[in-house]
């Protein structure tokens, strides 16, 4: 089918080469043209505009950074006219609340809407083995799900708009809190002077372990944390998503609250578009 492909940053880009590569027409539209301007040579539309992009789309996938930036591309007066008669499927991170606003707009625009944020990264766009969660209808959910499964094996519904939007949330603040408590425990490790080799072996045998640590430990050791698959500042900005939507709830986020702090901290140290694991240079600067 021909479908509109908003937003081809880190993950975009090789979801939108993987939907070409299982046949379908595809035209990009990305903020930063010079981005993207190579994948023409891939058979792949760039389109100059978003409406050029979702003018000739049956439906369109937003990969677009916050909700801010889906209003600005795709709900504009001249976007917003081309919605009627479409299906927009949201599958970057937004709020619950954000996504439900999205879903009023495009429904008043006379478009349909689901959401379906992903979990994975690079290597697993390229492998289809991303994990697909899906806010919508069941009937949607049945008539997308093959377009799904060009992203993982197994896409999963899992309730209406801003469910799945919220679980997104409810699993990328695992990921802040992962690599700022694996951060600190490498610091005094290697601080104590104690073998990380021996750290790791004991860590993999218990209960404790995940495989992120292992994961993000070379870069840590190497303080490398060039060719992200997340960004500092993406997972800044969907912890803050999150504490809005917990705060709301009446949780207690102080636990994530000191992750923040620690992103804050790393990207005043310059390291915003580098891969996340660099916090640990807040938690344990080097010298």
């Amino acid at each position: 089918m021909n479908i509109a492909f908003l937003g081809a940053g880190l993950m975009g880009r090789p979801m939108a080469e993987r939907l070409k590569a299982a046949g379908h027409a595809i035209a990009v539209f990305n903020r930063t043209r010079d981005k993207v301007a190579d994948l023409a040579k891939a058979g792949i539309t760039v389109a100059e505009r978003p409406e050029e992009a979702v003018r000739a789309a049956f439906c369109v996938i937003l990969m677009l950074a916050d909700a801010k930036a889906i209003r600005t591309v795709l709900l504009s007066s001249t976007v917003r006219q081309e919605l009627k008669g479409r299906t927009v499927i949201q599958m970057g991170t937004v709020g619950p609340r954000e996504s439900q606003a999205i879903q009023r707009d495009v429904q008043a625009a006379g478009g349909d809407y689901l959401e379906a944020p992903v979990l994975g990264s690079i290597a697993e766009v390229q492998a289809g083995k991303l994990l697909v969660m899906v806010g919508g209808t069941p009937e949607q959910f049945t008539n997308w799900a093959d377009l799904f499964r060009c992203f993982g094996p197994e896409p999963r519904l899992i309730g209406q708009v801003g469910q799945a939007a919220a679980l997104k949330l409810a699993l990328n603040q695992l990921i802040a809190a992962e690599i700022a408590a694996f951060s600190l425990s490498l610091g005094l490790v290697q601080r104590e002077g104690i073998p990380v080799d021996t750290f790791m072996a004991i860590l993999k045998q218990s209960a404790l372990f995940a495989p992120a640590f292992e994961k993000k430990l070379p870069r840590l050791l190497t303080r490398d944390y060039a060719n992200p698959n997340f960004s500092t500042k993406h997972l800044l900005k969907d912890v803050e998503l999150f504490l809005k939507e917990a705060g709301a709830l009446g949780l207690c986020t102080s636990s994530l609250e000191g992750a923040h702090t620690l992103l804050t901290k790393t990207i005043e140290r310059g390291l915003a578009d580098i891969d996340y694991s660099a916090l640990y240079e807040a938690v344990n600067p080097g010298p």
